[in-house]
């Protein structure tokens, strides 16, 4: 026989309902552009800040020559990374040969690791480009790949529009890191 959760009533959640809610307070930051730069130029680009910093605080999960892997800070999956090149590039048709190539390379690579640290059934792998697809920060291309497990879309995000995560971001970088 299950128990009950026990409601806890809250000020300012209107009337109350038989609903818990699950609140993502982190989320505010992406919805309202934290972050995100102004306009096509690389001062203030996240994208450009990140590989001054270490790699725990900046979540990166692996260096090349021209590109750099990196979680993503709001994962659609855990595991959920980007391929990003250094140079402050919008396009991916202005990609140097040597940049297409090591995102292949990356993108190949951080497939694997993935699969040998999490068992990802398969993958998302994707380039918004522009704004009007979808990019969230337009001005520095950057490659998704987001792992994918049979089952991994159940109802919270298609009712609760929330999606869980069982690892820390930190716990994820350090587990791709080393397996990297």
């Amino acid at each position: 026989m299950s128990e009950e959760p026990e409601l806890v009533e809250q000020q300012g959640v209107g009337v109350q309902d038989a609903f818990q809610r699950l609140w993502t307070p982190h989320r505010m930051a992406y919805i309202k552009g934290q972050d995100k730069p102004a306009d096509d130029e690389d001062t203030g680009c996240p994208f450009c800040r990140i590989p001054s910093l270490d790699d725990k605080t900046g979540l990166i999960v692996a260096r090349g020559e021209s590109v750099f892997a990196v979680l993503n800070l709001y994962p659609y999956n855990p595991g959920h990374l980007m391929v990003v090149p250094y140079r402050h590039v919008a396009d991916y048709t202005e990609l140097t040969v040597e940049e297409t190539r090591e995102v292949a390379e990356f993108t190949q690579h951080a497939m694997k690791v993935i699969r040998a640290v999490s068992g990802a059934h398969g993958f998302n792998i994707g380039l918004n480009q522009g704004v009007i697809a979808g990019a969230g920060i337009a001005a520095h291309l950057h490659q998704h790949l987001v792992p994918r497990w049979g089952g991994d879309a159940n109802f919270m995000p298609v009712i609760g529009q929330t999606k869980v995560l069982p690892q820390l971001l930190g716990e994820t970088r350090d587990l791709l890191a080393d397996a990297w």
